[in-house]
């Protein structure tokens, strides 16, 4: 039995290949985030514009007046919407990331698994090559003895 694992090289791709999609799946959470902020930023601005509206309203409007605000209005709600589409796209990309970074998790502590046993294999393999030398040290004094 090969004293290295065989497999190293595997485990070595595979850990590489599990820390590329730790790095990615960072990026994607990010961008998960930044996707929620500029919805809720663009939510807020909307209740803020409605708000100004209302006002403006209550004052009295002309119809060009009333127009540009409800024009604004429905470009918001328009920007909102794709804001919102943009988010359920990212936490969709941000769960298959999360998929792909556990099933190569698994693979890596497959590998792991397969490397913690070679290990074991080889350290009973010397104790053992140690204990069967020392016990032919032991016999040949022992045998030594008798002769004297």
């Amino acid at each position: 039995m090969p004293r290295t694992f065989p497999l190293q090289s595997l485990l070595d791709l595979s850990q590489l290949r599990l820390d590329e999609a730790g790095r990615k799946l960072g990026e994607l959470i990010a961008g998960e985030k930044e996707a929620s902020r500029r919805h809720g930023l663009l939510v807020q601005y909307r209740e803020e514009y409605r708000t100004r509206f209302v006002v403006a309203a209550q004052g009295g409007l002309s119809p060009g007046e009333w127009q540009n605000y409800a024009g604004f209005l429905a470009k918001l709600d328009e920007a909102i919407g794709q804001a919102d589409s943009a988010m359920t796209h990212t936490r969709q990309q941000t769960a298959a990331g999360q998929q792909e970074w556990v099933v190569k998790k698994g693979r890596v502590k497959a590998f792991d698994t397969l490397s913690d046993r070679h290990q074991s294999r080889i350290a009973y393999q010397d104790q053992r090559q140690e204990q069967k030398a020392s016990d032919e040290h032991g016999s040949r004094r022992h045998e030594e003895k008798g002769k004297d």
